[in-house]
């Protein structure tokens, strides 16, 4: 929904999306790495919800920029918050499962997860109908992330369990 946030709220021709989905990618690729790194040191849960609480404060900056400059650091970080988050997830997946169906138990939470997550940009285009793109956006991207941080605040974590253990 971003891509087409910007080219019909912000009026971007295609040429720009693109330059700006490479710049918010990159943020991706190094939120990932950053708080993988994170994770490991200060566990899993942490880092995750660290990201995501983050990831609220970064909204504005995100959908209601006062400038362009403001706008592209925006889209950086919530990509690199994002990321930050998600990427430790099959980590922590696996961590949690039972050794017997480790591989069973941890790929079905992660895609039971994708199948959860697939209504989004169906629900933001019905949101986007009635009140804009911007709030869509912005309205969706809080409550999933505040919802993200209730969740994993409240779960276990095994950062660092033997995984050859029985």
């Amino acid at each position: 929904m971003y891509p087409t946030f910007l080219k019909l709220e912000r009026g971007l021709d295609p040429k720009t999306v693109a330059k700006i989905a490479i710049i918010y990618n990159i943020g991706a690729l190094m939120g990932g790495l950053f708080f993988g790194f994170l994770s490991d040191k200060f566990g899993r849960r942490r880092s995750m919800v660290a990201a995501v609480l983050i990831g609220v404060l970064i909204v504005p900056f995100w959908i209601y920029p006062h400038s362009f400059g403001v706008a592209d650091c925006g889209r950086f970080l919530m990509q690199f918050m994002v990321q930050g988050a998600w990427g430790s997830i099959p980590a922590h997946l696996v961590e949690l499962s039972p050794p017997e169906v480790r591989g069973l138990f941890s790929g079905l939470a992660y895609q039971f997860g994708v199948l959860l997550a697939a209504n989004a940009a169906f629900v933001e285009a019905l949101i986007a109908e009635h009140l804009g793109y911007s709030t869509a956006l912005a309205l969706v991207a809080t409550t999933v992330l505040l919802a993200d941080a209730l969740v994993i605040s409240i779960g276990s974590e095994r950062k660092g369990f033997d995984l050859h253990a029985p």
